[in-house]
């Protein structure tokens, strides 16, 4: 069986878990399937692997058209394949055109969802309208829908009523667990200005809307005053919430030292370092279909403080690898707390508690390390999305 996967982000262009849920499937299933990967920008020197730039003659057009372009690029070289798999929104285009050309079944992984991510218009503007449409029909179009979470099926279904829920399917992402692991090195930590000798809380995620972190850095003036706060972020999806985020990491250094704020994109081996360092991981989203970082975080041995919305409480149990903080959200699709202040205050609350038992922290952490090596092994996750493909390939759907 030849399956064809469409995606934007592919190794060394990776920016999100798509790209990281992506590499590590494609490694995993082609033990077993004729993978062939069709991915957006440079060209790559990986066998099987074809690379697609944005067509010259859309250089200026709007984003969201110059994805179409090379959605496009795409279609034609499908031809021959029994499966077309297609993850996000970027390579739903090409995944739904293919499969109407080619008359083969057109799979699509949800990563994210665009009627959920309403935010994102003040990035894309107009594009966001094609955004949205693109993924409605591609999904109304698909053979089977891959959620990474219980909590994104219910997303999904909410969000697109005319769906068959049969054809929603829970695949969880994964984590290569002797990829993330445990390291311990001081020296590394001491030149990233963390101290090795207090406690930590560690973000670790883009500056977007959905990651939370204006509401974690407003609690993170409530913690102990021997707390470091340590910030991996960086990539804003807009200069406003860069600017925001900008003045509540001043205010906070104005009132409290250990404030750590690494805006570059860390090593693998730095992020391990960091993650194993944390006395707990923070994961504040507000929208957050599973996860794959809290996953990270674990796999490194750290506690995981998360938010209970989306796939997070499916990761991270409550008690057990960490702390879920409740939250109460409207329901516009922002994913906006109905009570910002009771949530930060929630936020600082379970930080406070987790921070200041170490010695339960390390227990969250090493049962948070078994878990993701039992339950989230990215061989379990090809072998279902195999079967999955021959589900749909035997039925002609």
């Amino acid at each position: 069986m030849r399956v064809d996967i469409v995606t934007k982000e592919y190794p060394p262009e990776i920016y999100g878990g798509a790209g990281v849920h992506v590499t590590e499937l494609v490694k995993a299933l082609r033990a077993s399937v004729d993978v062939r990967v069709r991915a957006f920008g440079a060209e790559r020197d990986e066998p099987g692997t074809t690379a697609y730039g944005v067509p010259a003659e859309l250089a200026s057009a709007n984003a969201a058209v110059q994805t179409l372009g090379t959605d496009l690029e795409i279609v034609t070289d499908v031809a021959g394949a029994d499966v077309v798999h297609s993850h996000t929104w970027y390579a739903n285009f090409a995944g739904h055109l293919a499969s109407l050309l080619h008359g083969i079944p057109h799979i699509v992984t949800a990563h994210s969802l665009e009627p959920l991510r309403p935010w994102k218009a003040e990035q894309l503007g107009g594009g966001y309208s094609v955004s949205s449409w693109i993924e409605k029909t591609a999904y109304e179009g698909a053979a089977a829908i891959v959620a990474v979470s219980e909590g994104m099926r219910q997303d999904i279904l909410r969000s697109y009523p005319s769906l068959d829920p049969a054809s929603v399917r829970v695949i969880y992402n994964g984590i290569d667990v002797e990829s993330w692991h445990p390291v311990d090195d001081p020296g590394l930590l001491a030149e990233l200005g963390v101290d090795a000798s207090r406690p930590s809380v560690v973000f670790v995620g883009r500056i977007t809307r959905q990651k939370g972190l204006p509401y974690f850095l407003r609690a993170a003036e409530r913690l102990p005053a021997d707390v470091q706060v340590v910030l991996c972020a960086g990539a804003p999806d807009t200069p406003q919430i860069m600017a925001e985020v900008e003045d509540l990491v001043r205010g906070l250094q104005e009132t409290r030292d250990g404030v750590v704020w690494i805006d570059r994109m860390l090593s693998h081996h730095e992020l391990c370092t960091v993650l194993t360092a944390a006395t707990t991981f923070v994961c504040p989203s507000v929208y957050e279909p599973l996860g794959i970082v809290n996953l990270e975080a674990m796999a490194c041995g750290a506690a995981v403080v998360g938010t209970g919305t989306g796939g997070i409480p499916e990761v991270v149990v409550d008690g057990v690898t960490g702390r879920i903080v409740p939250i109460e959200q409207v329901q516009d699709g922002t994913g906006t707390p109905t009570d910002p202040d009771r949530f930060v205050s929630d936020l600082a609350a379970v930080l406070t508690e987790v921070v200041s038992d170490p010695e339960r922290a390390r227990a969250y952490g090493r049962a948070g390390r078994e878990r993701a090596t039992k339950d989230f092994s990215w061989q379990s996750i090809a072998d279902q999305t195999a079967a999955l493909y021959a589900e749909v390939a035997g039925s002609g759907r």
